[in-house]
């Protein structure tokens, strides 16, 4: 390779290259690993960061597909170790793994800067795995290029295909209405995941992994790949390949994730019909990058973008594998080019012109044209008003269409156990007219700002056949979810937000199309209720939890905490 770094240039040379003790303990430390001189010495180092876990189904393949990666890094003349690093897995840590992104995000940067890296692959796709690990080295500031996990296949049950998530809120409800029976349910839990990867519907991870792809910092068409398809093991080995060339060219991740390539992720995201939860990550991960990215910049963008994925939720039909075969991520961007910054570089190409150029959609129904789209605007709106004064958000292409305009009495819900504890309770005298409000559900109220805000409705309105109401939280929903749900009110409840000081009985308008939010009361009736508000107790008292109490942030600054997200440089570790 013409521009092959001497090794002396390399970051790993300080460990590896120089006189002293120190040296001669790390090269002797290696051989006890069992290396040859020459398998490593003066060669790039590449860490495999690894999210794999017995418990994280989404992941459970990443195993092999390290392999695959070591393969391409071999190849390419680097030299490949493999970290186990914190697994965030959606379906069982509690309260949320939201709580601890910031964890692996930490872990993330610290391992690559304290270690003899000179780059890094990423390994994940669950959820908060995406933004955790590329938060973490955008702080660390690497080479670096991420392999999604890829979504699992579809699900099925009699004759009927599934999609993960989607389907359980519906047959849930089904249930509840009394539609289907136990016999149902017991097929349906074991046809509705029938393979390793994440969530096959456009929910959080497959809406952050495609960002990911649009942000330039996978290899091209990567993040559509289903997880067991032969492709993905090929996808694994060429990022391999892949990052030991960025770290011979030294393109760093800086280099990568500029102002352009966040307002293309963010179109990308409200073009997909994507998760309300990229709209926190999204925002969380430029603030590493040293970008500045607001709700303000969703807004408007959405108003600019059409929803051209007809994979649901947010569409009526298809999921990620028919995405993948219609023509993936380029083939989707490749219909909105005029939308995006395209002389920007991403890790496999100079610019985002090349990587597009020759991308075709094969099937116009599950990515649609810009004459047909399935909505006209982007999926995701930003809502303002007394409620939400730092802002909210609602999913409004997954809602009814007659509640996107509504005013209706609120019922309050302390808390989410009580919520689920006397959602059912007749003498709440709940009606589809009213709003159902849930407070102390955001980051520091949750904790960790849970995925409670698709608050279930009342039995006995879902055996009327009612499946939607306007529904309102500091919480976050699923991406996979769906209704007409307005989440991530900021500021939270639990901080002495708008949201602490509604009653019951409180009447509050939607107002998607003007973008408000509002509740109706006078101005000296919240002052005397504000006077008369308790903060609610401490959540944690120690731990972990008790830093995260301290240093998180709102949901609409990303949910990063202070002393990470603030700017400010970190030198690198003396190794001699």
């Amino acid at each position: 390779m013409s521009d092959e770094k001497r090794p002396e240039e390399l970051r790993s040379h300080q460990w590896y290259g120089t006189e002293g003790l120190r040296t001669f303990s790390h090269r002797a430390r290696t051989r006890q690993l069992g290396y040859l001189p020459e398998e490593h010495l003066g060669k790039p180092v590449i860490a495999i960061l690894n999210t794999w876990s017995d418990i994280n189904p989404c992941h459970v393949h990443l195993r092999d597909r390290a392999q695959a990666v070591k393969r391409g890094v071999w190849q390419a003349g680097g030299f490949p170790l493999e970290f186990p690093v914190s697994t965030l897995s959606e379906t069982f840590q509690k309260p949320t793994p939201m709580l601890y992104r910031n964890m692996l995000a930490m872990e993330t940067e610290e391992l690559l800067r304290s270690y003899p890296v000179d780059g890094a692959v990423l390994m994940g796709g669950c959820d908060k795995s995406t933004p955790a690990l590329l938060m973490g080295a955008a702080s660390a500031d690497l080479p670096t290029v991420f392999v999604p996990a890829g979504p699992m296949l579809p699900g099925h049950w009699r004759n009927e295909v599934l999609g993960s998530g989607t389907d359980m809120w519906k047959y849930w409800d089904e249930k509840r209405a009394g539609l289907i029976g136990d016999c149902e349910m017991q097929e349906l839990e074991s046809g509705l995941a029938r393979s390793p990867g994440h969530c096959m519907t456009m929910g959080t991870a497959s809406t952050l992994t495609a960002a990911a792809e649009a942000l330039g910092v996978t290899v091209p068409g990567a993040s559509s790949i289903p997880a067991v398809d032969s492709g993905h093991d090929r996808m694994a080995a060429a990022a391999g390949l892949r990052i030991v060339e960025l770290v011979h060219k030294d393109r760093k991740l800086s280099d990568i994730l500029t102002a352009e390539a966040f307002q293309d992720a963010v179109t990308t995201v409200l073009g997909l019909g994507g998760s309300t939860n990229a709209v926190i990550h999204l925002i969380a991960m430029a603030g590493r990058a040293g970008v500045r990215l607001t709700l303000d910049d969703f807004d408007r963008i959405a108003r600019t973008v059409p929803v051209l994925a007809n994979v649901r939720p947010g569409g009526q039909t298809y999921l990620m594998e028919d995405f993948h075969f219609a023509g993936g991520l380029p083939g989707f961007l490749s219909r909105i080019t005029d939308l995006l910054h395209l002389d920007r570089p991403t890790v496999s190409y100079d610019t985002l012109r090349e990587q597009l150029e020759g991308a075709q959609v094969h099937n116009d129904d599950v990515i649609r044209t810009r004459d047909n789209p399935v909505a006209q605007e982007g999926g995701v709106a930003v809502l303002r008003g007394n409620l939400c004064p730092d802002g909210a958000v609602i999913k409004h292409i997954s809602a009814e269409r007659h509640l996107l305009k509504h005013t209706g009495p609120a019922v309050v819900f302390d808390d989410y156990r009580t919520m689920q504890r006397t959602i059912n309770d007749p003498s709440l005298g709940i009606t589809p007219e009213h709003v159902l409000v849930l407070r102390n559900a955001g980051p520091k109220g949750g904790p960790g700002m849970p995925e409670y805000g698709m608050l279930p409705l009342p039995d006995y309105l879902l055996k009327q056949g009612v499946r939607d109401m306007v529904r309102i939280s500091d919480a976050r929903m699923s991406g996979t979810s769906y209704g007409a749900c307005v989440l991530h009110v900021a500021p939270e409840s639990y901080v002495g937000g708008p949201l602490a000081l509604v009653r019951t009985g409180d009447s509050i308008t939607l107002d998607v199309e003007a973008r408000t939010l509002r509740l109706h009361v006078d101005d000296e009736e919240l002052e005397r209720r504000r006077a008369d508000w308790t903060p609610p107790p401490t959540r944690y008292e120690r731990g972990y939890g008790a830093l995260y109490n301290e240093q998180i942030t709102q949901a609409d600054t990303g949910c990063d905490f202070e002393f990470l997200a603030r700017a400010g440089k970190v030198q690198d570790p003396y190794a001699g």
